[in-house]
């Protein structure tokens, strides 16, 4: 087994190479770039030349440079398409209909690449040496600008026959009330449904549930003139006690604890794991136990709901453990 490996995270904005020693876990490298977007062939280039500078660091670190190729995981934003093997349901467009794997392999000079859904690479991170790690079935959770989630049982990932473990976000909100099949009505998920825990649980979901309680306040005052404002602008009004920013938070962390008790009602982790950038709201570790146990079937739930320890580097962690967790299996 390699004792190093390279992960890297393609993100919509920056591109990002972590060297990672797997016997310690220890970061040994990392370098970030702007990602170029709507250009596939910038992509490989971009990804091929932070994959030369980490081995010829590597390589000046330890003294020699190995004979086999350093293997890479790679973060995406989308899936590999078991019947194709090019990527698919990636936001970004660029890189569907590709081969990214065969593409880099050519570049590279090596097969030893690895492509992994980013919100499955947190759940790998965490679960590997992060938040997680002392459990055997984990679940990480991205609430960000949208929501998806990974499932990881003894450090290896499940991904399902249509790769489709974790898409927990396009799934109903259960136990919709019905002030919100009215008020949510107008609003349509990007895969074409309604209703779909992603629109209501991502910090866009925040956002559109305040523009609509500053609607229905009809206060002008309450968003300064603005359609929408940040997540991170409405919690910054919850501490000040706006109402509306008040009442839209406490519509959220329902939203959150039912679209969670739904999961854990027929998957029980051991631990959720939460990442993205509203896992950096502390009030929700003391509110979404008490809450998600009013849904939860027989009324128990004792579930750790934890913060990541790595943060935003989550992902590209989870990227370079990838090499390892294949070569385990095979």
């Amino acid at each position: 087994m390699a004792q190093f490996s390279l992960g890297v995270d393609l993100g919509g904005t920056k591109t990002e190479i972590m060297a990672l020693d797997v016997s310690t876990g220890k970061e040994l490298f990392r370098q970030r770039v702007a990602t170029v977007k709507g250009s596939y062939d910038d992509t490989i280039k971009t990804i091929s030349s932070l994959v030369f500078a980490a081995q010829d660091a590597l390589a000046k670190a330890t003294g020699s440079k190995s004979a086999a190729p350093i293997p890479v995981g790679i973060a995406i934003p989308g899936a590999v398409s078991q019947q194709t093997h090019t990527i698919k349901n990636a936001n970004s467009y660029w890189l569907i209909g590709h081969d990214l794997q065969h593409d880099l392999a050519q570049v590279l000079g090596h097969d030893r690449i690895f492509l992994e859904n980013d919100a499955n690479c947190l759940a790998l991170s965490e679960a590997t040496d992060g938040a997680g790690k002392d459990g055997e079935l984990v679940w990480g959770l991205i609430l960000g600008t949208g929501s998806g989630s990974g499932l990881v049982h003894h450090k290896k990932l499940i991904r399902g026959r249509n790769l489709l473990t974790g898409e927990w976000g396009h799934n109903s909100l259960p136990w919709l009330t019905e002030d919100e099949r009215q008020w949510w009505a107008d609003v349509s998920c990007y895969c074409g449904q309604k209703y779909c825990v992603e629109t209501f649980v991502s910090g866009t979901g925040l956002e559109r549930e305040y523009a609509k309680q500053c609607h229905a306040y009809n206060d002008a005052d309450c968003h300064a003139g603005k359609v929408y404002c940040s997540s991170r602008e409405v919690m910054a009004r919850v501490a000040q006690g706006e109402a509306a920013a008040q009442q839209s938070f406490a519509a959220y962390v329902s939203r959150l604890a039912r679209a969670i008790a739904n999961y854990v009602n027929f998957l029980d982790p051991d631990v959720i794991v939460l990442g993205g950038g509203m896992s950096n709201i502390d009030a929700l570790y003391e509110l979404l136990p008490q809450q998600v146990q009013k849904y939860i079937f027989g009324g128990e739930f004792t579930t750790p709901i934890v913060k990541n320890v790595f943060g935003d580097s989550s992902g590209i962690r989870g990227a370079a453990w990838l090499p390892r967790m294949h070569e385990e299996l095979n």
